[in-house]
């Protein structure tokens, strides 16, 4: 039985390019043979997006709006409960609230974890908020308060004389606003909760116009 051999023309075939050897190994290829992948309008690979906007942040993405108040936590404590099945732990959380404005707050509360405590105080703390009458940069007059077995006096000072005050009392004065103050506890208890809460008691007896 016959075979049939098919004549193959090499001048038909397409030539094939082997690469050049030069000092033994063979050449790489340049970048104007290596076919690129065409680019999309308005898209920078160099960052993913238009304008080489960062890899994964949409470029037309609002900002989220900065907060109106400032919030510091005072103290965070574990509290035991004794119930029919045993102790039940949670934890106490006091967190102070304020615009630096003239505007504070103190709030306190209780939950199972830290990061409830806090969202729940944070919540307690606007609910709380009122307006300290200022003068200026620090109070219109002295003024003194007690709160459980907390004492605390606060006096006037003069521009430039800065926030002399310590503890919870520093955290509450600065988170009001007030620059120039001296504040002085009288009281013995180390307790910040108290101390904080006798600090907010003497900021709302103050008055801007005094009757004699």
């Amino acid at each position: 039985m016959e075979e049939n051999i098919q004549k193959v023309n090499i001048a038909t075939q397409p030539a094939v390019t082997m690469p050049r050897v030069v000092g033994g190994t063979a050449s790489q290829p340049t970048a104007a043979s290596v076919p690129q992948r065409p680019s999309r309008p308005g898209f920078d690979r160099r960052g993913g997006g238009r304008g080489g906007a960062p890899r994964g942040r949409n470029p037309h993405f609002m900002e989220r709006p900065k907060e109106e108040f400032m919030e510091k936590t005072l103290d965070v404590r574990r509290v035991t409960r004794v119930v029919a099945g045993g102790k039940r732990f949670r934890f106490r959380v006091t967190l102070v609230l304020g615009d630096m404005k003239g505007r504070v707050g103190v709030g306190v509360a209780k939950g199972l974890d830290v990061a409830t405590s806090i969202a729940k105080a944070k919540v307690a703390a606007k609910k709380n908020i009122f307006t300290v009458p200022l003068k200026g940069a620090t109070i219109p007059h002295e003024v003194e308060a007690k709160f459980s077995a907390a004492r605390i006096r606060l006096k006037p000072a003069v521009e430039g004389h800065g926030l002399r005050a310590g503890g919870a009392a520093r955290v509450v004065l600065s988170l009001a606003g007030v620059k120039d103050i001296v504040a002085k506890a009288l009281g013995r208890t180390p307790n910040k909760l108290t101390n904080a809460l006798a600090v907010i008691e003497a900021l709302k007896k103050l008055r801007l116009s005094r009757n004699k």
